[in-house]
């Protein structure tokens, strides 16, 4: 087992995990802690150390609203401890591996948890990697910093650090990566076979992290779990890119709500001050929360780079829950309706008005969609149009989930299961649950290791086949309370609004 590792900066020691042959590294760092000169600025290498460095615990958290307050479903499900260390000195990763050797060259998976870029840690219980490191996959998960720490924009910023005036948590997940690849052999990975992958605002980071042409070689594959939206109606601001003009009237706001004029005073205040100002502004609905293009990391929407074929085209699994972020027509009346249908379908608003759906109102408003599916779809079908398409697989995530909250498959959900790390969730699952997370957790790591989801379980049994979804063929695989069916898309209703997606793009 490998239980010291070097890395460029000095050598490190972890710890057995629940497994022993599995070891983990918690609390590696990888840049500098982005403190006092340090703070909105992209991350500076770190200083190395003599003799070996313990790595047994998680860091400290990124700045963020304290977890487990509240009584909301994510409090329930795993931001459950309000005592968890929290810093700005934030930037650490973490690795298990079950290499004997450096010299194994397992495939790599390095995960950017989600949460809004507002919230969100490594340590959540739900990221355990010890389930795929002992699919003989080293498994890294990167911090980086959120919200005004991790994304203010402001005049100053971008008058002062043209090379990096923005993006500072894109470009810790960057610095992450690129540890990775200078570093992970040591781990016993291969830095030829790097997976990124991430869940929400995680997966939006795959996106930007693609759409990044800097990144060009530094990753094969990419998963995106709920992190492509797109809508054929008035597009939900949150899912709306914003340029550093417009991100930097709010950080001129926040300027403002800090009591300080310039960049200089804002770095010398203390990091709790801000947490806590930003917070009543986030509050308020102004908030930094969206990849803006900043014209050095991010030059475009993430997903229209996907769908015309600038981004770093990999191989990519996609999907989403069949509960989260739905869209709809905003309407009061039939009037309206028919008035809104035109607007947004033009010749094609009988046809839209032909269908059930769009006649029926729910609380996302008329013809409610799922957003991520739609998003996910979109960019698939236009990446097969491109010459020499890569893989695209999609998934929807559709099983019954237990609780006296009948919470159905809420956003986040289907992280227990790609992780199979269900024994830590307190919700009453049963064998069939588990059995559904073994093999969602086996789909996913052989896609991690060769691009193609399809293979074996962990019992040898063949895997159902999932076929990948194109224009021509559009291949579903609904991972449902029975297990993974494959299937044609069923829903023409989808199909129709997909056609007015695909010429957004």
């Amino acid at each position: 087992m490998i239980r010291i590792a070097n890395t460029e900066t000095g050598k490190v020691r972890g710890l057995p995990a629940a497994d022993p042959r599995i070891t983990s590294f918690k609390g590696i760092p990888f840049a500098a802690p982005p403190v006092g000169e340090n703070r909105w600025r992209a991350p500076q290498p770190c200083e190395s150390w003599e003799g070996v460095r313990d790595c047994f615990e998680f860091a400290p958290i990124s700045m963020q609203d304290t977890p487990g307050i509240g009584d909301d479903i994510y409090c329930r499900e795993w931001h459950v401890d309000p005592e968890i260390p929290m810093s700005e000195d934030c930037l650490y990763l973490n690795v298990w591996t079950n290499a004997k050797s450096p010299d194994e060259r397992l495939p790599v998976l390095v995960w950017f948890f989600g949460g809004g870029f507002q919230w969100g840690y490594t340590s959540e219980m739900e990221f355990d990697g010890e389930r795929i490191a002992r699919r003989g996959i080293v498994v890294v998960t990167v911090n980086y910093r959120l919200g005004a720490f991790g994304f203010l924009c402001h005049p100053e910023l971008t008058a002062s650090q043209p090379d990096a005036p923005a993006n500072f948590g894109s470009l810790d997940q960057q610095a992450g990566l690129k540890w990775v690849k200078r570093n992970i052999a040591n781990f016993g990975g291969d830095p030829d076979n790097i997976t990124i992958a991430g869940q929400s605002a995680g997966g939006g980071s795959v996106m930007a992290q693609m759409e990044c042409k800097l990144n060009e070689g530094l990753f094969q594959k990419a998963v995106v779990f709920s992190g492509m939206f797109t809508s054929p109606y008035i597009p939900n601001d949150f899912f709306i890119p914003k340029t550093l003009e417009e991100a930097g009237k709010t950080g001129v706001e926040l300027f403002d709500c800090l009591g300080v004029k310039t960049l200089e005073e804002a770095r010398k205040l203390d990091a709790e001050y801000i947490r806590s100002k930003y917070s009543e502004l986030r509050n308020q609905g102004r908030m930094f929360f969206t990849i803006v293009s900043d014209g050095k990391f991010c030059h475009a929407d993430a997903l229209a780079a996907f769908c015309d074929g600038t981004r770093c085209r990999v191989p990519v699994l996609a999907g989403n829950t069949s509960d989260e972020f739905f869209e709809g027509l905003r309407a009061e009346n039939e009037t309206q309706l028919k008035e809104s249908a035109g607007t947004f379908f033009g010749d094609g608003a009988e046809e839209f008005l032909s269908f059930e759906q769009a006649r029926t109102k729910g609380f996302a408003g008329y013809g409610a969609v799922s957003a991520p599916e739609l998003g996910v779809k979109t960019a698939f079908i236009r990446e097969s149009r491109l010459a020499d398409p890569k893989p695209c697989y999609y998934y929807r995530f559709d099983p019954d989930i237990p609780g006296d909250d009948h919470p159905g498959t809420f956003h986040s959900v289907d992280l227990w299961f790609f992780f199979e790390t269900l024994a830590k969730c307190i919700r009453p699952f049963e064998g069939r649950h588990y059995d559904i997370a073994r093999q969602m957790c086996d789909y996913w790591c052989n896609f991690i290791k060769t691009g193609d989801p399809n293979g074996f379980d962990l019992n040898g049994n063949k895997l159902p086949e999932w076929k990948t979804y194109t224009d021509a063929e559009r291949n579903e695989m609904v991972f449902t309370r029975d297990g993974a069916v494959a299937q044609d898309e069923q829903d023409t209703f989808t199909k129709f609004l997909l056609k007015y997606t695909d010429k957004r793009y």
